[in-house]
């Protein structure tokens, strides 16, 4: 099991603002933030993140790799919809609208989007339905 992500990036502010946006349909929110370096965590509940600097997190660092991708939990398909939407709004790019992926199983509901960095992130809903 995963303890925490963390990624490089080019332009922390850009970076910061991003994430914040697309992961507050998620339930994420900044849980530690310095000059280098930012955290995510869940905000409240069960799934809480033990570690207070967040389950994700980005640091200003040499040039990013360009085929990263990790893919956000996602309580719903509504959540989902709502990520891909925020990010858009964020600076995102379409990277693949949300919808069924059947070809990863018959209830992947994801969407994916390309942040500033280039990296491609996905919330996924594992869900049969909402």
């Amino acid at each position: 099991m995963l303890d925490h992500l963390a990624d490089d990036v080019s332009d922390l502010d850009r970076s910061r603002r991003f994430y914040a946006a697309a992961l507050a349909p998620l339930g994420y929110v900044v849980t530690r933030a310095g000059a280098a370096a930012v955290g995510f965590g869940v905000a409240a509940g069960e799934g809480r993140s033990r570690d207070p600097g967040g389950d994700f997190r980005i640091a200003v660092g040499a040039s990013p790799a360009p085929h990263i991708h990790f893919a956000v939990s996602a309580s719903s398909r509504a959540a989902v919809d709502t990520f891909f939407a925020a990010a858009l709004a964020a600076g995102g790019v379409d990277n693949g609208r949300p919808g069924l992926r059947p070809r990863y199983h018959e209830h992947y509901y994801a969407a994916f989007v390309i942040d500033p960095d280039g990296y491609n992130i996905e919330a996924v809903c594992h869900a049969a339905c909402d």
